[in-house]
């Protein structure tokens, strides 16, 4: 473009501008176009193997335990009503409390029994004095048939008139003993050692007395202990332990107290011992279960009936087994898998059979070896084949590897 006057062509200002930003903007793309040119690219550099904790099996010997859900009954149970009828005087116990045999529960008013004895006594008095005159009369009756004075008619009619008194008297003597009785039976005692119930009559109330089992409810007591737990073996451990008591690998609970061990709701080990002391004579046919109840010590009084515990019976004869933390298994869709570390240092996933726990240690029944080893911390980094820096963990309490 010309200038107005025809001279050289001229640029305008804002064009000026552009052309300077554009060649700032080649400088600087060419500088660091160089700058690229002299430096080598980088490499991305391999992650360092994962650090991980492995630990080789523990080895010992262990004892296989089954577990039910158990319910515990008393041993003894008795509900206490009294066996003569009358008002009640008195409640002398303290609702839930620990009560002796022969303690006094209750008493009923002895009063009506008492008359009752006292005109008793006078009968067995009055039969007595009979007695004694049939027997005097007895002897001048003999004396005078000597003499013919008496014929023997008279003598044999005394004599009889004798041994009726006498029967007056043991009737009389029974009478008494029963009245005597009734007397006792007001005070109603604890017939077992155990935990009371509430008391279900108050003082100035009637109960009625019976030896039928139609008398009054007073209240109920339980034995603690020992106590039993009744439990529910399924046909398929029924049939096991037949199978390893044929191979004698394991002694019959029919003949056999063999031991048991229950925890308490809330527990997370056994806190009470025991053995089996019965087993059902057959199967229930609805629920193809065998009713098994095993006695245990309660000398605490820690267990109430009615209440549920998981309950431990010994499964098998002492085997030398190989044991695992349980956070090392993993799971693979429907097996169980640990992972091992391989002598180069590789991971490699072994699928396993598990067994029970074992004082907190996982019982292996296939899958390890005895020098396998097994990662316990840090599977989460372990990736099949890759390697993995491991270190060894310490043995197991209580353990030996």
């Amino acid at each position: 473009m010309t200038g107005p006057d025809g001279s050289e062509p001229f640029v305008k200002k804002h064009d000026f501008v552009q052309l300077r930003h554009y060649a700032v903007a080649s400088l600087l793309a060419a500088s660091f176009a160089l700058a690229g040119c002299g430096q080598p690219t980088s490499q991305a550099s391999a992650p360092p193997p994962a650090p991980v904790t492995v630990a080789q099996p523990v080895k010992r010997t262990v004892t296989d335990w089954d577990e039910f859900t158990g319910r515990f009954e008393a041993v003894e149970e008795v509900q206490v009503r009294p066996r003569v009828g009358g008002f009640v005087n008195s409640v002398e116990f303290q609702d839930g409390a620990i009560v002796r045999q022969g303690d006094l529960l209750y008493v009923i008013d002895p009063r009506p029994f008492e008359a009752v004895a006292e005109q008793a006594d006078g009968q067995l008095s009055d039969a007595r004095a009979k007695v004694e005159l049939a027997k005097r009369e007895l002897d001048r009756g003999l004396n005078l048939v000597q003499t013919s004075a008496v014929s023997e008619q008279v003598v044999d009619q005394r004599r009889q008139a004798l041994q009726a008194a006498h029967a007056a008297v043991t009737q009389a003597e029974g009478v008494l003993k029963a009245a005597r009785l009734n007397i006792e039976f007001t005070h109603v005692t604890a017939p077992l050692t155990g935990r009371v119930s509430r008391h279900l009559v108050s003082p100035g109330n009637l109960v009625q007395g019976s030896d039928t089992g139609t008398s009054t409810l007073l209240t109920s007591i339980v034995a603690l202990d020992p106590i039993y737990v009744y439990f529910d073996m399924d046909e398929a451990t029924f049939i096991k332990y037949s199978k390893l008591w044929f191979e004698g690998k394991r002694p019959s609970s029919r003949d056999t107290a063999n031991p048991v061990q229950v925890t308490l709701a809330g527990e997370t080990k056994p806190s009470h011992e025991g053995t089996i002391n019965f087993l059902d004579n057959r199967l229930d046919v609805s629920t193809g279960t065998l009713r098994s109840r095993a006695v245990i010590k309660n000398t605490d009084l820690s267990i109430l009936p009615g209440q549920f515990g998981r309950v431990r019976l010994i499964g098998s004869a002492p085997y030398e087994a190989l044991l695992i933390p349980d956070v090392a298994i993993a799971t693979d869709q429907s097996r169980k898998i640990v992972f091992v570390v391989k002598p180069d240092d590789t991971v490699e996933a072994r699928p396993v059979v598990l067994g029970p726990l074992d004082e907190g240690l996982r019982v292996i029944r296939e899958g390890l070896k005895a020098d396998d080893r097994v990662i316990v911390n840090g599977i989460q980094r372990a990736r099949v084949g890759a390697k993995v820096a491991p270190q060894t963990a310490p043995a197991p309490a209580g353990g030996k590897s």
